[in-house]
């Protein structure tokens, strides 16, 4: 996942955001419609996983963010980014490829010499593939969870480097990328310095109005529709309230025909868990959306993980969301699922066409580093473990039956090895974790992945946004389907997993 979130900002400003879960009930709504000088801003954010360590979770909590006014400013106190001040729980982990929506935010016209960002309470889960085990109780091939400690020095990060100072005019709306460096930030002892130089930098988004989608991705509950002014009310996991307005253009995807026949604003109704593209920020902080998928109804029960252990009856994985945010599926905690009868294996293509030959359609298409979105069998959920009970430990783990499998996106980062249109090859670290008694390979240093494009296939920060901006050893993100090889994963020395590539998002410098 490309880690990162965004923030627009005009005389109305929007804070984009790592689509996370938040803590808080406080409910809030969109800011009034600017005046005066008053301009909309936003803010994204991407993140850097480390090289060297297999971190499969690290979030953290985002408690402020404000923005500085310049020396001479007619006032010079920081403008709050988060109304009401409601903290945001962030995945880093999941925008290796992907940015994600948080808020939006009124900021006056006028010139600002810096950010501020205030964090706590991280949680980090890795992968020992060490030759020792950590603290005595992680032990080699395990998954581990830690409560690392944040330095109180780092805490509240202020950046002042360039793009800053900027400036915000009426009517033009500014966006800004944070940018997580997972590999600088997480120290050798695995405690977290987010001050350190580089850990966390600051870019600007293209101005609007661009060719694609800029802002992120926001998950919520549909609170109301209004069909005639093509618009709904959204309310995120953290409590806060969105005006999201659709077109004409806008898509909607992987609604049930129970819900509508043909696509547009009267698919949605109150109650809907969805995900909205946040492609822009209007008059009044209005999100205007380019695509609105559907996730799922609010009486029903799922969640999203990457598999790392599997076999014909049932699967582990790491949790990585549930769209409810149900504290009894806890985020970074492990699975523990069985197979019902019947259970139903499927792709959960959004739009895109899958090409022929790669299937996911029973147990034997798993394999380890999928992303799969599984349903509770209602009444089958049990809590096996609350977590670390010292400072290392397994992740707190549930168990539970699923009868519906859903292959979704996830996200490998490498660097390119080599191209053949079409298609490319990806070497990466071994990802993600496998237990060694389970159906994975011998722990290697480097694989090389296959990774299949499509005329579908949308490219990010090349020179040339298409195949032919690819070069060999560039380092790129790429978000897609993950498909067993015809070998299975246990020749995956072999014949590793292939990639078909939605995203693919490119790191200048080799540095993301």
């Amino acid at each position: 996942m490309r880690n990162c979130f965004s923030l627009p900002f005009a005389a109305a400003a929007a804070f984009s955001l790592l689509t996370g879960c938040g803590m808080s009930n406080v409910t809030s709504t969109n800011p009034t419609s600017p005046s005066g000088d008053s301009v909309p801003v936003s803010l994204s954010m991407t993140d850097d996983p480390p090289a060297g360590v297999q971190v499969l979770f690290f979030e953290v909590s985002l408690t402020a963010a404000s923005l500085t006014p310049s020396s001479g400013s007619s006032s010079t106190s920081p403008v709050s980014l988060l109304s009401g001040n409601t903290p945001v729980q962030i995945d880093v982990t999941q925008l290796q490829a992907l940015s994600a929506f948080l808020s939006t935010a009124n900021v006056s016209a006028g010139s600002y010499s810096g950010l501020s960002l205030t964090f706590a309470s991280p949680v980090l889960v890795i992968f020992n593939t060490s030759d020792s085990s950590i603290a005595s109780t992680c032990a080699v091939g395990s998954v581990c969870q830690l409560t690392p400690t944040i330095d109180d020095n780092s805490a509240t990060v202020s950046i002042t480097s360039a793009p800053f100072p900027v400036t915000v005019s009426a009517n033009s709306p500014l966006g800004l990328l944070v940018d997580f460096h997972l590999n600088t930030i997480i120290q050798s002892d695995l405690s977290v310095d987010l001050g350190v130089t580089n850990g966390i930098t600051v870019g600007e988004l293209p101005a609007m109005p661009t060719p694609s989608p800029q802002f992120g991705f926001l998950n919520g509950t549909v609170e109301s529709v209004n069909a005639s002014q093509n618009q709904f009310t959204l309310q995120t996991l953290w409590g806060r309230t969105f005006t999201v307005e659709t077109t004409t253009n806008t898509t909607f995807s992987d609604f049930p025909s129970s819900a509508c026949t043909t696509a547009g604003i009267g698919c949605l109704a109150q109650g809907q868990v969805v995900q909205a593209q946040i492609s822009g920020v209007g008059t009044g902080g209005i999100l205007e959306a380019s695509a609105v998928t559907y996730e799922q109804a609010a009486s029903q029960q799922t969640v999203e993980g990457v598999i790392f252990n599997y076999s014909a009856t049932g699967m582990e994985i790491l949790i990585r969301g549930n769209p409810t945010f149900n504290p009894t599926l806890p985020l970074g905690g492990v699975a523990k699922i069985t197979f019902a009868t019947g259970t139903t294996f499927s792709v959960d293509a959004n739009g895109f066409t899958i090409p022929a030959g790669l299937s996911f359609a029973s147990t034997e298409n798993l394999t380890n580093g999928q992303t799969v979105k599984v349903n509770v069998v209602q009444g089958s959920l049990t809590s096996t473990g609350s977590g670390p009970t010292a400072a290392w430990g397994p992740p707190p783990s549930v168990s539970f039956t699923t009868n519906d499998v859903e292959l979704e996106p996830g996200q490998i980062t490498g660097s390119i090895a080599a191209l053949a249109s079409p298609d490319f090859t990806l070497q990466y670290t071994v990802w993600p974790p496998c237990v060694p008694s389970g159906p994975c390979p011998e722990f290697v240093a480097l694989v090389t992945t296959s990774v299949e494009t499509t005329s579908q296939t949308t490219y990010s920060g090349f020179e040339t946004d298409s195949f032919s901006g690819l070069a060999v050893n560039d380092l790129v993100s790429v978000n897609g389907w993950l498909f067993e090889s015809d070998n299975g994963m246990m020749d995956a020395a072999i014949a590793p997993p292939q990639i078909l590539a939605q995203t693919v998002v490119d790191h200048p410098d080799a540095v993301f």
